[in-house]
């Protein structure tokens, strides 16, 4: 099983997943999984057709929003910004968890991004993507 590092109590992020891994994200109550990572990045890692059908067998919703180093943070960070803020329990994932973290405390500001960029320093997630656009 993949590990997860909680955030808040409800939104996580993790390193590449499996579909074997997403029935047990639901059995622990994850609604939604938000991929952060473009199909064929390395070889040999599931797509994200693979994991949406997975998904759709155990009843989570799948949002797909790959970012690579050169364009992050997306083309729609607002949506980002609604997907990983809301009340239901939430996984977004990528190579590392890293890029999904990055991508949290970059939906975030003030004090709740101050907030969000040392929970995720808890967890020893490097935050380089949200200091290369100068967010702090």
């Amino acid at each position: 099983m993949t590990p997860v590092a909680e955030l808040t109590d409800t939104f996580a992020v993790a390193g590449q997943i499996q579909p074997s891994d997403v029935a047990e994200f639901a059995r622990q109550g994850y609604q939604v999984l938000i991929c952060n990572r473009p199909d064929n990045e390395e070889m040999n890692q599931p797509s994200m057709d693979t994991i949406e059908a997975a998904c759709g067998a155990a009843g989570i919703t799948l949002v797909r929003y790959p970012v690579t180093a050169m364009s992050f943070p997306g083309d729609d960070l607002a949506a980002m910004e609604d997907a990983m803020s809301g009340e239901v329990k939430t996984l977004a994932y990528c190579r590392s968890g890293a890029r999904s973290a990055n991508l949290w405390v970059a939906t975030l500001s003030g004090d709740e991004r101050t907030a969000a960029a040392q929970r995720a320093q808890q967890f020893g997630i490097p935050l380089t993507f949200v200091m290369q656009l100068g967010f702090s």
